[in-house]
């Protein structure tokens, strides 16, 4: 169980962003197109976070082309480039998945100032 314990505490990421609920994010992916490598931007709102340590994800939606999206994202996964946070939403639950029912206007968040 030590060797596990150990293995899991090297692949952990050294510095990671403080991310909160209700934060509106940038998520910066690396992804393969057979040789090549690039990064994609996948901007929206965090509703979820779940986990701890190694297993840490955080659950990102946005609206594209009038459809929800949403992806899981794990904290410390090497496809994940880097993750900015662009504003902070004023929330009062840990998830908001109510906002999956919600369009246009009464799906924003308050913005901390």
């Amino acid at each position: 169980m030590d060797m596990l314990k150990a293995f899991t505490n090297e692949q952990l990421k050294e510095q990671t962003t403080p991310i909160s609920i209700g934060d509106t994010v940038r998520v910066h992916c690396r992804i393969k197109d057979g040789t090549n490598e690039r990064i994609q931007i996948f901007e929206g709102t965090v509703i979820a976070k779940k986990g701890g340590g190694i297993s840490e994800t955080f659950t990102v939606r946005k609206i594209a082309y009038g459809v929800g999206v949403e992806k899981i994202f794990p904290v410390h996964s090497p496809n994940v480039a880097k993750v900015d946070v662009i504003r902070h939403g004023k929330v009062r639950r840990a998830k908001l998945y109510y906002i999956r029912g919600r369009v246009g206007k009464s799906a924003k968040l308050k913005e901390i100032i």
